[in-house]
């Protein structure tokens, strides 16, 4: 059941919250980001994977990319940059680079001295976020795109130390050993570890 505190927002943020669990000043900006997106895109929330986003985070807001925009993990058509930043980039595999790039403006969000509260602070972000028209709290850019190779299944290989099955395209081989990458880096799996072995065993 919804909770109460998400009364009186848009019928598609309380759904979102309820994807992500609870509603946050971050949620609220991938809601807006997403939403200013799509329609600047003139796209709609697409079916399958047509549609990718390209995040420079890995907070609440992502969340938002998934259940909005459909851009999710498993389908292939979201990707992560670890840059730190509320910045995501939408492109359309049916309009091959052209890309919309949305991006949080300097001073969006309130002075931390407003308040000493922390859920008063969030509560303002949030109020101020739904608040501010779209060209005071975004950026927007049309930008290339080169757009990332679609999803493929690969086959699977064991890996000689772990034995787990493991991308062929994630493996490295050592010698004429082929292993996954965390055992190329020395991991001990748990159960070898309990016996004393390490990954030079086979």
């Amino acid at each position: 059941m919804r909770q109460e505190r998400w009364e009186g927002i848009p019928e598609d943020l309380a759904r979102t919250a309820e994807f992500h669990g609870h509603l946050c000043p971050g949620l609220v900006l991938g809601y807006r980001a997403v939403k200013l997106a799509l329609e600047k895109g003139g796209w709609e929330r697409p079916q399958d994977e047509e549609l990718i986003c390209v995040v420079e985070n890995d907070s609440c807001s992502v969340d938002a990319v998934q259940y909005l925009a459909g851009c999710t993990f498993g389908k292939g058509n979201l990707f992560f940059r670890d840059y730190g930043k509320q910045v995501f980039t939408f492109a359309s595999r049916k309009e091959p680079g052209r890309g919309v790039r949305v991006s949080l403006r300097p001073h969006a969000w309130p002075s931390p001295g407003e308040t000493a509260d922390p859920e008063e602070r969030r509560r303002k972000a949030m109020e101020r976020f739904l608040s501010l028209p779209p060209e005071e709290l975004f950026r927007v850019d049309e930008v290339e795109v080169e757009l990332p190779p679609a999803a493929e299944i690969r086959p699977s290989v064991l890996c000689a130390n772990c034995g787990e099955p493991t991308m062929e395209t994630r493996t490295v081989v050592e010698g004429d050993r082929v292993l996954c990458i965390p055992c190329s880096r020395g991991w001990i799996p748990p159960w070898k570890a309990r016996k004393g072995e390490g990954t030079q065993s086979s």
